[in-house]
Order: C-alpha cells, then structure tokens, then sequence
C-alpha cells in the first residue's frame, strides 16, 4: 500500500467511526423497543421526532454498511489482531 493508499484509508476508517457514533446514538434516539422512555415520549409529542422515528430502520441501514466498511478497511489497513 502506498501513502496516498494508507492516507486516503485511514480516513475512510475515521469517517466511518465517527458515522458509526452518529447512526448508533439515533438507532437508540428512534428505537422503537423503548417508546415508554422518558425521553422518546417527551419527544413523541413533536411533528419533527415522529417524522425522524419513521426512518428507524434506514438508520439501522446506514450503521451496519457503515460498520462493514469500517471493519473491512480496519482489516486492510492494519492487519488482522489474531
């Protein structure tokens, strides 16, 4: 792997990291096992939430590719821990 190679990686892998975090936290903000949360219900009242809470399962879409990705570049780019 050339430099170009390794930089153009290592922030592919910083990208998807900082995706990860952000699909994680709205999975959970739109999770749909816990509506009786006191935040989510706080937040059910508003037009807005009830629009983004539609879109749960396109979130779940965006973390998993994004986590292969991750993975798969991680894999790459510093070898295997095993």
């Amino acid at each position: 792997m050339d430099i170009f190679q390794s930089i153009v990686a290592a922030r592919l892998i910083f990208i998807c990291g900082i995706i990860n975090l952000v699909t994680a936290v709205l999975v959970l903000l739109s999770c749909r096992c816990i509506p009786t949360s006191r935040v989510t219900r706080s937040l059910m009242k508003y037009k807005a939430y009830q629009r983004f809470y539609r879109y749960h399962c396109y979130i779940w879409w965006v973390f998993w590719v994004s986590v292969v990705v991750h993975a798969v570049l991680a894999m790459a780019f510093f070898g295997s821990p095993f």
